[in-house]
């Protein structure tokens, strides 16, 4: 099912990032009280009775010389707004209307998208009644919350539901491995295409962000289908200029859940950013398959190639089981090698287990472990059963889940590849207990 899309909008130091932190549950945005801290969106998922939704905290909007947003900043944002399902529209209660809410409100209504007018800082019932002043962006009645204190977030949460589109089934996917080339700008992304196609496929330039939307292209592997999307490029934090460059992220976040397997591309003569782990962060979150792919490694000519891959792997420790490669997409050094890299990953995905190895092998991992405990209560589990692929997806029978804590859960996931292996892949491990 394809998750609605709700971005944050709103000029700079309203809160808007203080707001993802609150719906999300988590602290997630860098929150300073200076503006213009947010230097790119952050994602996450939102779930609220059974509905979840994607959450898009975008950068203030800034003012022009003359009180005026920018026309690149007006692109960012329309494109922003176009691509999202639906709107949050933060405005300061302290500050009342100002210039840039005025010009964001314009946009807003000539685009006809599901809009929350969102009043933050109404930290008490004085600061809520001035908040009627709103009324004149035209976008109805404004919403009065506090996002530091909390205050009237969980009924937002509840308005955004009310608005979002019914969820529906993703458009009709070909049946076949589908492969995402993902990365910063000017890794590589697009000459990595056309090294795999043997032809120009996209326009190769060394300008970042070259690519601006996802492109598909299909080619035949092995005998098989395999559909290619190449992303445009995701800037590290401080260096998303504005135009509609910065809003494509938000395509290549869709081509990530698109795909099965994805090639996250990095430039082997740069060192490796938070942005790179970033990416690779959603991928996981997203439960894709991965192969992270060092690229112009003939630019690189005193390292050793296994001490490189060690310090690759300590920087995506997260994700141990992602293989890493190191390739040339301008000359072609080991590109033949990519495709059967990403279809082995692929075929892990869609391994099933057989029953009674699964059960043999978590009985001798359950009796072979100390079981957490809780005071007087101690995790027992009662079986286990893959209900899925692609991801792999294991569900455990348990007495408590509240007993289950994350190194147990580690602790099952590394012997379930000891014994099965799911090289590239995350896996889903889900803990019921009795009565659920």
């Amino acid at each position: 099912m394809s998750k609605p899309i709700v971005a944050i909008i709103g000029r700079q130091n309203v809160g808007k990032s203080t707001l993802l932190n609150r719906l999300a549950g988590k602290r997630i945005s860098i929150v300073e009280d200076l503006p213009g801290t947010t230097r790119d969106r952050v994602f996450t998922d939102v779930t609220w009775n059974d509905r979840s939704f994607t959450l898009v905290d975008t950068g203030g909007l800034e003012l022009g010389m003359i009180n005026e947003i920018d026309r690149g900043v007006k692109e960012q944002i329309t494109q922003a707004m176009s691509e999202a399902d639906a709107i949050i529209f933060v405005v300061d209660v302290k500050d009342g209307i100002m210039p840039a809410d005025a010009e964001i409100a314009d946009l807003v209504r000539r685009l006809k998208k599901p809009t929350l007018l969102v009043a933050n800082k109404g930290d008490n019932d004085k600061l809520e009644a001035q908040a009627v002043e709103f009324y004149k962006l035209g976008l109805g009645e404004p919403f009065v919350i506090s996002a530091y204190h909390g205050r009237s977030t969980a009924e937002l949460i509840e308005k955004i539901i009310a608005i979002l589109p019914e969820s529906t089934p993703s458009p009709d996917e070909p049946e076949i491995m589908k492969v995402a080339i993902v990365g910063k700008p000017n890794v590589g992304k697009s000459m990595l295409l056309n090294a795999l196609l043997g032809k120009e496929r996209t326009i190769v330039s060394n300008v970042p962000g070259t690519t601006r939307d996802a492109i598909d292209t299909e080619l035949e592997f092995m005998d098989k289908r395999v559909l290619l999307i190449d992303t445009a490029g995701i800037r590290k934090r401080g260096q998303i200029e504005t135009g509609i460059e910065q809003y494509s992220v938000i395509r290549s976040m869709h081509a990530i859940d698109r795909c099965d397997v994805a090639l996250l591309v990095l430039d082997a003569t740069e060192m490796y950013s938070a942005q790179d782990t970033h990416i690779a962060g959603y991928i996981q979150q997203a439960v894709k398959g991965i192969v992270i792919i060092v690229n112009k490694w003939d630019l690189v000519t005193h390292e050793n190639q296994a001490l490189w891959a060690e310090n690759t792997r300590k920087q995506f420790k997260f994700m141990a089981y992602a293989p890493v490669m190191f390739i040339s997409a301008k000359t072609g050094k080991s590109v033949q090698d990519v495709m059967p890299q990403a279809y082995q990953v692929y075929q892990e995905r869609i391994k099933q287990i057989p029953v009674a190895e699964l059960r043999g092998v978590m009985r001798d991992a359950v009796a072979s472990h100390n079981m957490p405990r809780k005071g007087k209560m101690m995790l027992t589990v009662k079986g286990v059963t893959q209900t899925g692929v692609n991801p792999p997806t294991f569900v455990f029978k348990v007495n408590n889940t509240k007993l289950v804590h994350f190194s147990y859960r580690r602790f099952l996931e590394n012997k379930l590849r000891e014994s099965f292996g799911f090289t590239g892949t995350p896996l889903k491990l889900e803990f019921k207990s009795g009565n659920e």
